[in-house]
């Protein structure tokens, strides 16, 4: 089961500490910190959590100064694109500084647009002392939050409101009958090509400028009596490439999407190596359960022989060890090869996804595991696996009750991960170990 994370977006000029706010509530330095105005011209987002609800947040670049018509376009560009994406606005500015004449035009484009807002002002140090936050009710945009980006202060009353502004969204549940398919890669490896040639149309735009696709665009396709929902989203790279707002609100986007869907096709590029953003973007989709197929796109343009796909898919199993288990297909978005083979392989992976396998067999197969190949011990202790069950599908996740759940090693998990897919497969799908202490009675 997943849901779809809301977007919480920064914004404010620049230097009133965006960055370092973001970095605060991530708990990581993400964003790169300076005293230098306009540090922030990539824009960078993380999922992160507060009170049991995650979200996204978004670090946006902010307003450099410049001419006054640069200045009045560049206001309207960076609210525009944080709001047509945002759940909810966070404006940032400086309690240090006070009231600055940006503030109050990009408080104006603010009050325009129906949307939540908060008005954050950071650089409170010496609050509660300090009570120059209130000067800022003068924007009109409601009660300022006073926060100290550096201390820390002030930021959990935030999140606790940032957290109950956020709207209500439902949960998703995996279903082979309204099955959401993400089409992703890197830009121009033929993903629009590959929708449109296996729906026999032009469904949607297909260009040779790589970032075309702005937006995901969802199309729906009957297959055997059931719903696959195709999504076809922007092209992914690697986010220091990501330069103006619409590209990086798309990846965002993608990055959404990847979350919320059954399964992913990866595409890649039959001509080109196996590079490292191929397996990056591959890894993001298995990293959020989902289910992954590689398709091997332009295959019709490769000079082959026998051992040509051999050769391929080895040199990328080499790379990204846990592709071992997705299916690889080989196909020409220009030809139609094998295009319509890809649906099979789709349910064959949902199916993976959604299987869930009795606590008596899991039992089973976990007492041969052991009775093959114990765990280690640790400091002399015995590591028992007691008891284990499976807790919950798409994907596959099994708890396994131990008496030293933590001292049980890496290596040892990845043994019981193969063990677990010699019995059940688990075709295209990640499957997923938890310890607990005790012993599951």
């Amino acid at each position: 089961m997943a849901s779809k994370f809301p977007v919480v977006a920064v914004v404010g000029r620049p230097n009133v500490g965006k960055s370092t706010f973001f970095n605060r509530v991530v708990g990581k330095r993400i964003a790169i910190v300076d005293d230098q105005p306009g540090v922030t011209r990539d824009r960078n987002f993380f999922k992160t959590d507060w009170a049991g609800r995650d979200f996204f947040l978004v670090d946006t670049g902010g307003v450099i100064e410049g001419s006054d018509d640069l200045l009045d376009k560049a206001i309207r560009k960076q609210a525009v694109a944080a709001l047509r994406e945002a759940d909810l606005i966070l404006f940032l500015v400086d309690g240090q500084t006070g009231l600055h004449p940006l503030d109050q035009r990009l408080a104006e484009t603010l009050r325009k647009e129906r949307r939540s807002i908060l008005l954050v002002v950071n650089k409170m140090d010496n609050y509660p002392e300090d009570t120059s936050h209130l000067d800022f009710w003068r924007l009109g945009l409601g009660e300022p939050m006073p926060v100290s980006s550096i201390s820390g202060k002030g930021s959990g009353d935030l999140l606790d409101r940032v957290v109950s502004e956020l709207p209500a969204v439902p949960q998703i549940t995996s279903s082979k009958k309204n099955l959401r398919i993400a089409v992703i890669g890197k830009p121009n490896v033929g993903k629009s090509s590959f929708i449109n040639r296996l729906f026999g149309e032009d469904r949607v735009l297909v260009d040779k400028k790589a970032g075309t696709t702005r937006d995901p665009i969802d199309t729906i396709f009957r297959y055997k009596g059931e719903d696959l929902v195709f999504v076809d989203t922007a092209g992914l790279r690697r986010q220091s490439r990501v330069k103006e707002s619409l590209e990086y609100y798309s990846a965002l986007r993608t990055e959404r999407v990847v979350r919320e869907v059954g399964v992913c096709l990866v595409l890649m590029d039959a001509t080109e190596p196996v590079h490292i953003q191929d397996i990056k973007i591959a890894e993001k989709a298995w990293e959020a359960g989902a289910g992954v197929v590689v398709v091997v796109n332009k295959w019709d343009l490769v000079d082959k022989d026998h051992n040509t796909s051999l050769k391929f898919e080895t040199e990328l199993r080499n790379k990204a060890p846990f592709l071992k288990w997705a299916p690889i297909i080989f196909t020409s978005a220009l030809s139609g090869q094998r295009i319509r083979k890809c649906l099979e392989i789709v349910l064959e992976v949902e199916e993976a996804r959604l299987r869930r396998i009795q606590t008596s067999e899991v039992n089973d197969v976990i007492t041969a595991i052991v009775r093959h190949q114990p765990p280690p011990h640790c400091r002399g202790r015995a590591v028992n696996l007691k008891y284990a069950t499976q807790i919950s599908v798409a994907p596959p996740t099994f708890l396994i009750f131990s008496n030293l759940p933590k001292a049980i090693p890496d290596h040892y998990i990845r043994y019981i991960q193969n063990s677990f897919r010699d019995h059940w497969g688990f075709t295209g799908s990640p499957i997923r170990i938890r310890f607990k202490s005790g012993d599951g009675e």
